[in-house]
């Protein structure tokens, strides 16, 4: 599915360093820097609850067309920093693309179904890396574990990409594995050994009251 890029006006950034920056946030802003091969780095600033609101319903992997001093450039998002304490934007780091362009993205993936009721679904790892192109990207692939026994698998490999995309991932990556349900033998022995007593703590105070 085609992705309509995103069109987010931003700001020619003259001023750098942590000063700077500082003032910026105060002002509501964060700075920004896009990178692209064969050409300077574009620093910019864009306002923050625009651009936190962005990333969090379209993902790190979003399509923007940033209006810079008269021109769209095209980008997508790479990196974000936040701060440890509020979680805010502090920073934002966009790569230039061009339309046509194939990318190297991770990209979430889901399950769908329901597997066998003895099988303990597993997910290993959610996150595949494909190339694809940059207008194409999906927000998740699924997979389904519909029916899934214990001992079944799914990899890497399995996954159904988009036409045009290429697995990056090692196909034999594990992704879901499906297994059974595992005891903890020392706590099940342990809430035996307790069951047990609380029987033999009553029996006695039975016995006591009869003999009473």
């Amino acid at each position: 599915m085609a992705v309509t890029p995103i069109l987010v006006p931003v700001e020619k950034r003259e001023e750098f360093g942590k000063g700077a920056s500082r003032r910026l946030r105060r002002e509501g802003r964060i700075p920004g820097v896009l990178y692209e091969a064969g050409i300077d780095n574009v620093h910019f600033s864009v306002d923050r609850i625009e651009i936190s609101a962005i990333v969090r319903n379209e993902g790190v992997n979003a399509i923007l067309e940033l209006e810079y001093e008269g021109e769209k450039l095209l980008c997508m998002v790479k990196h974000v920093d936040q701060n440890v304490l509020t979680l805010d934007i502090d920073h934002i780091d966009v790569l230039g693309i061009k339309r046509g362009e194939k990318v190297n993205v991770e990209v979430p993936v889901v399950t769908t179904g329901e597997a066998h009721p003895d099988a303990v679904v597993l997910v290993e790892n959610d996150l595949i890396e494909i190339e694809i192109d940059a207008l194409s990207i999906p927000d998740e692939l699924e997979v389904s574990i519909e029916g899934k026994e214990i001992g079944d698998q799914i990899l890497a490999g399995d996954v159904a990409l988009p036409e045009g995309a290429e697995l990056l991932s090692d196909p034999e990556d594990l992704l879901v594995n499906f297994t059974y349900e595992q005891v903890d033998e020392d706590l099940e022995e342990a809430a035996e050994e307790a069951e047990e007593g609380g029987a033999e703590a009553g029996a006695e105070s039975a016995e006591e009251s009869s003999e009473e």
